[in-house]
């Protein structure tokens, strides 16, 4: 959970044609950094939430040194704003800690769709405030996205019951980062996209640490290097790659290389914890993948 917020890479509007080999290779890379995510996560000897903490804040000092290169209009607190941020950033840390928690209990592939599920969750959501009939691409991919939750979840039963309640965890995790989107949704648009990450991010790290605590969780690692790795991959370089390309593709073509992480995570599962996927699973990731790349479609500022 470790992708980047879509209403702040929609900052500016989607251009199509200006792309260059170097934004695609920007585009893809990040997606294969986000994709090791779920893998540190595993491998850090703290808690899974406590892992999601030290993510935010080793990366925040440098999130807040990009923020202070912005336009100093673009740094403003202003009040609405502000409240927009730490209100987001509180959605970001419930949406972490979940994401976190179900990574070790399913498949990294099952997690890496279900933490991506905002874009289907937002586009449901814009139906029922729209109070409108739905477009044809709006059905095809919630049908779509029903269909495969219930394939990837049908397996994980099929597993244990600690898979499931691993999936609807991740579940859980698209549902908070859904609300995280659209609480910064007037913010993204009058200030710059480090500023709005840096203040979110400052505001997620008390959450974080309470849930860590609450939970019991161990806090200080041993060994810092999957922490590390984990903000350098997913919190830097990730979020700072797809904040560089994003600008330049169309929402399509956004969608179809977020397809590129659930690819690279069941690899990972695969080589590293010996996790298998069946028919039925690639069926479902196949038709929950692609209900994210019509829901990706369908965005529309």
């Amino acid at each position: 959970m470790t992708r980047p917020p879509k209403s702040l890479a929609a900052t500016s509007p989607a251009k199509g044609p200006d792309w260059t080999p170097r934004h695609l290779a920007a585009l893809l890379m990040a997606n294969v950094a986000l994709a090791l995510g779920p893998w540190l996560v595993r491998l850090a000897d703290t808690g899974p939430v406590a892992a999601g903490f030290w993510r935010l804040a080793l990366a925040l000092p440098v999130l807040a040194a990009l923020a202070l290169r912005e336009p100093a209009a673009q740094r403003a607190l202003r009040a609405g704003t502000l409240a927009d941020r730490v209100g987001g950033g509180i959605f970001f840390a419930a949406d972490l800690a979940a994401w976190h928690v179900g990574i070790e209990k399913t498949k990294l592939a099952n997690a890496s769709l279900f933490g991506n599920s905002g874009s289907v969750i937002i586009m449901a959501w814009g139906l029922v405030t729209a109070r409108r009939t739905p477009r044809l691409l709006e059905l095809a991919a919630i049908a779509a996205a029903l269909a495969g939750a219930a394939l990837l979840m049908g397996g994980s039963l099929e597993i244990s019951h600690a898979h499931l309640i691993g999936d609807l965890f991740c579940l859980l995790a698209g549902f908070f980062y859904a609300f995280y989107i659209l609480m910064l949704n007037s913010a993204r648009e009058k200030l710059g996209q480090f500023s709005v990450l840096a203040v979110s991010t400052a505001a997620s790290l008390p959450v974080m640490m309470g849930i860590a605590l609450l939970r019991g969780e161990p806090i200080l690692p041993q060994d810092w290097t999957p922490l590390l790795g984990l903000a350098f991959s997913s919190q830097l370089v990730g979020q700072g790659l797809l904040i560089y390309s994003l600008r330049h593709f169309t929402p399509l073509v956004i969608g179809l290389a977020l397809l590129t992480q659930p690819a690279i995570s069941a690899s990972v599962g695969w080589l590293a914890f010996g996790e298998t996927l069946t028919g039925l699973d690639v069926l479902g990731m196949v038709l929950l993948a692609a209900a994210l790349a019509m829901a990706k479609a369908g965005d529309r500022k």
